[in-house]
């Protein structure tokens, strides 16, 4: 098996995010931290066990800056990580029933929370799994992220689990049903790192163009 960082023959080999340092900030636990220096925030969001953490770890080609869990849930807190010029947010995942409903309202308000308040979200990063079609909880994100007026780039993840012919098929599908550009959705694989370079400069250029604003 390839490392993650290892893009599949055929992709882009340039990630902008490959070659920056990365360190971990912290783990907040209030959507109205701050963040020292202030600078742009790209968050991650998506379902509980979606792959955030393994995708963090494979964009910025790192096996453990994000800590990988087989047991959903395991990201409660909103987890700050500095890269030169901006900030990758990776946020609770939202959707795990064997949570205490207490604590997915916890979840939930921390989420909602930093789209809805955030000044200096720049963008968000919203994973969904490419073989199932949006849940009813992901149509609610959408609506939240729609309303955040945010840029915001679709990671397909898991597109390991299919062949060619069926990952272009699910793209196009979920495009479709979500009323996006083709560019804005991008199928991505952790493990083969398919997809990652594109990813990456489409992050890099949402900092960019915050920082020109």
């Amino acid at each position: 098996m390839p490392p993650a960082s290892t893009p599949i023959p055929g992709d882009d080999p340039v990630n902008p995010l490959h070659s920056l340092p990365i360190e971990f900030v912290g783990s907040f636990p209030s959507p109205d931290v701050r963040l020292d220096p202030p600078q742009p925030e790209i968050a991650l969001v998506g379902r509980s066990n979606v792959g955030k953490s393994s995708l963090l770890n494979a964009l910025v080609g790192r096996r453990q800056i994000a800590r990988v869990s087989g047991t959903p849930g395991k990201t409660t807190l909103l987890n700050a990580y500095r890269l030169p010029g901006f900030y990758l947010v990776d946020l609770p995942g939202y959707g795990f029933a064997r949570a205490s409903k207490r604590d997915r309202q916890t979840y939930r308000r921390l989420l909602d929370g930093y789209l809805a308040q955030r000044a200096e979200l720049a963008g968000v990063v919203w994973l969904l799994d490419i073989r199932h079609d949006p849940s009813e909880e992901d149509w609610t994100v959408q609506e939240q992220l729609a309303a955040s007026g945010r840029p915001v780039l679709v990671a397909l993840t898991k597109s390991d689990k299919l062949g060619r012919q069926a990952q272009q098929a699910r793209t196009e599908r979920l495009t479709a049903l979500l009323g996006l550009a083709d560019d804005q959705v991008q199928a991505t694989s952790s493990r083969t790192g398919s997809g990652l370079s594109t990813l990456g400069a489409s992050i890099f250029a949402l900092v960019q163009a915050e920082k020109g604003a």
